[in-house]
Parts: structure tokens; sequence; C-alpha cells
């Protein structure tokens, strides 16, 4: 039962995302939907970005294909009324994201829509009466639990879409999300929300296989806010609403590395004198890349903090105090040393520090010695011709 219910949808959808994100690299091409290069881009040529039509297009021919084949676990309690509102809503933040990635859309009317997207499935069935927390337990939200749902998955949109930064980010991140996410709602019971998951990571996986650096494909704003709308309404179905784990703070925990940085961001716009919605290139990726880090090994880094997140998150729902406070220090220092490595106002107090130290360039040594050579040359040739001229007179 396990094979039918989680493995075959699996690999369904990685079949799904592989053979169909091929497709929208054709299609980005022919109709003109690149992401072009910028001071903010580390790409160097144009690349396809409708790769988020695989990821949505693969995510629901699965779950129609589940629903319709009667693969759905045996103690699923979903109905169809829940499917289609998570479908209604999802399919609109896609279109929202969609629509950005080809004509751009302004800030605000995309806030708007995106709230309107958060509301739908509150009227399918989806709410949040109340929330386990640490030390106070459960809190009966009453008719806030709402604002609070609606809230969490703006936010959660939000906060994954600023991880498409580096090629294979995005994607990686929310793989590793969704699977802990997936084992933690299979262990408390909520085993349709782990499946629906299971096949979201599918989606992704097979969609990094194109995007992984260098990318031949991007997401784009539909494929980074339609997982950032899944993972957050199944964070609501499958584990805020439990008992037994510790409701809010692990799905904050699991999708860390975004929260940090978008916290880090607003702190540092402010600092900075920017407005909040500006962006810029001061994300911890950017950070890494800025430090000397390939791009592979900046987006490797980015996938082990995200991974420390999701390791902490169990530890706490197991009562693992002390491996998880381990964890929370390792991941603060790194993030620490990540955020003051180019930070404005501190980089000259902390050039000292050993992590700051350039690593040697050899190609940009080689080419300062050519550059002083020609120089050199150039300049006893002159001196040559001067003294020519002198003897001449």
């Amino acid at each position: 039962m396990v094979y039918l219910v989680y493995i075959v949808p699996f690999v369904i959808a990685l079949l799904g995302s592989c053979l169909i994100t091929p497709v929208t690299i054709w299609m980005a091409r022919k109709w003109g939907v690149l992401d072009q290069p910028g001071d903010r881009r580390v790409h160097k040529k144009a690349v396809p970005r409708l790769g988020g039509v695989a990821i949505f297009a693969s995510f629901w021919s699965v779950m129609f294909l589940v629903w319709q084949a009667d693969l759905l676990p045996a103690t699923s309690d979903w109905t169809s009324t829940m499917i289609w509102g998570l479908f209604w809503g999802s399919a609109l933040i896609f279109l929202v994201g969609l629509v950005d990635d080809i004509w751009d859309i302004h800030p605000m009317p995309k806030l708007i829509l995106q709230i309107v997207a958060a509301c739908i499935p509150l009227f399918f069935g989806l709410e949040l009466s109340f929330v386990n927390l640490p030390v106070l337990g459960g809190i009966v939200l009453g008719d806030w639990g709402a604002v609070l749902a609606v809230a969490w998955i703006v936010v959660i949109v939000n906060t994954v879409n600023i991880t498409d930064g580096l090629d294979g980010l995005a994607s990686g991140i929310c793989i590793i999300a969704s699977i802990i996410l997936a084992w933690s709602a299979f262990t408390i019971g909520q085993s349709d929300a782990a499946q629906a998951l299971i096949i979201l990571a599918a989606a992704a996986l097979g969609f990094l296989f194109f995007n992984y650096h260098p990318a031949k494909v991007f997401m784009g704003d539909s494929g980074s806010m339609f997982l950032g709308y899944i993972l957050a309404t199944m964070s609501i179905w499958g584990t805020l609403k439990t008992p037994i784990m510790l409701g809010l703070v692990f799905p904050l925990l699991v999708l860390g590395v975004p929260f940090v940085d978008i916290i880090f961001a607003v702190v540092r716009r402010k600092w900075q004198g920017h407005p909040i919605m500006k962006a810029d290139r001061g994300h911890l990726h950017h950070r890494l890349m800025d430090s000397g880090l390939t791009h592979a090994q900046a987006v490797w880094t980015m996938y082990l903090i995200s991974l420390g997140f999701g390791m902490m998150a169990i530890c706490f729902s197991y009562e693992m105090w002390w491996v998880a406070v381990l964890l929370l220090l390792l991941n603060s220092v790194v993030i620490v040393r990540i955020m003051l490595r180019q930070f404005p106002l501190l980089g000259g107090l902390t050039d000292f520090l050993p992590w700051n130290k350039k690593k040697p360039n050899p190609e940009a040594e080689a080419k300062t010695e050519t550059e002083i050579k020609t120089k050199t040359k150039t300049e006893v040739e002159d001196g040559e011709k001067i003294s020519t001229m002198d003897n001449g007179n």
C-alpha cells in the first residue's frame, strides 16, 4: 500500500516534470520569455523562465490522477471540496506569477492577488482554529485563525520567492522542506498532506535536473510562488493543528533559511534607508558568491544550512533539546559569518577575521602581472623615444 500511495506518485511526478521541463524551455525561447542578465543577476546570458509551468503541471497531473484512481491513503480525510480549494488557490497564485514572468506586475497588485489566492482555501474547508506553541501550549484562535492562515500563506509564498536567486537554490530548498514536512505529516497521521508533499518534492526534483548550475531554465515567480503556496497550505493541513508537534515552530524551522534571509533583507534595507520592497544584491546567496565561493559551493552551503534547520525541527519534535540547540548554534554562526562578510558598516571591523581573507586568484594575479609588464614595457619605450629626441636636439 505504501508503494502505491507514495512511491508510484513520486515516480510519475518525477518523470512528468522531467518530460515537461524541456517543453517549457522550448516555449520560453519561442515566445521570448527570457531572464536577461543584469546587475542583480549572476547568469551571463539569457535563460528561459517558464519552468514553473512544468512544476505546476506535473504536480496537479499526478494529484488528479491519484484522486481519480483512488490512490489516496487509506486514512484519508480529504474531500473533493478541499482538493478543489487547493487547486483553485494554487492556480491563481501560479497565474499571477506567470503573468509577472512575462509582463511584470507592480508589487502592490501582486500582493493583493496573493492575498486573494490565500483566501480561496478558506472557502473550501481550510481552517486554522488553534495552534500549539512551546510553553504556551494550545491557543484557540477563533476568527483570528482565518487572518493568521492568510498571512501565513502570503509570507511563505514571498519567503520562498526570494530564495530563487541562484541556479537550483529555490527548488533544492523546497525539496528539503517538502520531504521533512512530509515526514512530519506522516508521523502524526496526516497521510494526505504527506502524499501531496512527496508529489511536490518529485515535481521540484525533476525540474532541478534542468535548473542546477549552469541552469537551462528558471522557474520564475510562477514556480517559486506556487511551491511556497503548496508548502504553506500543506503545513496548515499537516502540522499546525497537531498537539504532538511544535505547531508554528516546526514549519518555521524547516523554512529557516528563507525566513532568516527575508528578515535580514528587511533590517538591511531599513538600516540603509532603502524601500523594503526594493530588490537588491544583499541576500545570503549573493554574499556567499561575493565572498569568493563558486556558484555550486554557494548553493550547497545554503542546502546544508536548510538541512540543518530541518534536522533541528525534527530534534525539537523528539525533545532532543541538546542536539537541536547545537544545530541552532552551528547554523547561527554560519549565517552571522555570511552576513558580516559584506555588511557595509561592519565590513572594516571584520577584515582581520580569517574567513574574510581573500582567496588567491591565479587568473587575476596573472592578468595583473601581465598588465604590469605591459605598462613597464610601454614606459621603457616612451623613455627611449624621449631620450632619442633629446639627443637629436
